[in-house]
Parts: structure tokens; sequence; C-alpha cells
């Protein structure tokens, strides 16, 4: 029983962080915190795929005498990908961020919603 551990330990911290990415993203009143949180999801789910597609013993996709078991680099390939995505995401999301701040002055969401509306113009 006590080898089977190992090889769940990798889905306990992703769920590990799962909850907490989700914690906070809800929890949180500030956007950069919640941008935070956005990013340990975004991990947790990288740490799935990843360790789904991992064959033991596999061997790369080439086909050689005597190699049976082999490994799909798909999901891997698609990883890195998200990575690049949620890279660019993250930007974004702190470009956003910064605007907010420089129009609203403030970046919890309770303080901009309790503040009157901006006229688009006099946003720089």
């Amino acid at each position: 029983m006590s080898e089977a551990m190992p090889g769940l330990l990798n889905y306990w911290v992703a769920v590990i962080l799962f909850i907490f990415g989700l914690v906070i993203v809800i929890d949180s009143r500030n956007m950069i915190k919640k941008l935070v949180g956005l990013n340990i999801f975004q991990s947790a789910v990288f740490l799935l795929f990843i360790t789904m597609g991992k064959v033991t013993n596999g061997n790369a996709p080439i086909l050689a005498e005597g190699v049976t078991n082999f490994s799909n680099p798909l999901p891997h390939v698609l990883i890195l990908t998200a990575i690049v995505v949620g890279v660019a995401t993250t930007a974004v999301g702190l470009a956003l961020v910064s605007r907010i701040r420089k129009a609203y002055g403030t970046i919890h969401e309770d303080e901009i919603h309790d503040k009157p509306e901006i006229e688009p113009e006099l946003v720089p």
C-alpha cells in the first residue's frame, strides 16, 4: 500500500493547489491577490495534466526495435502552450489592474463599487 502513495502524491498536491487557488479567488477583494489565486489554480491544472501524461518506463514515441511502451508527448506540449498563454494572460490582467488603479485610485473591489462612475474621457 505504501508503494502506491508516491503515485498519488501528485494528485493530492494538485487538489490542495486547486483548493488554495479557489479560496484565494473567492475570498480576496484585492485584484492582485485574485490574479495570484488564478495562477495557483492554473499551476494545479498544469501539475494534474503532467501527472496524467506520465507513463512509467515509457520511451519517446520513436519506432525502434524492442520498444513497446511509449509515452505520449501531447500532454507536455499542451502544458507548454498553456504556460505561455498563462503568462500572457497574467500580463494582461496586471495591465488591467494597473489601469484600474490609475482610474479609481485603488485595486480593492469594494472601494471601486462604492465610487461613482468614471467618464471614459477622464481616464488617460
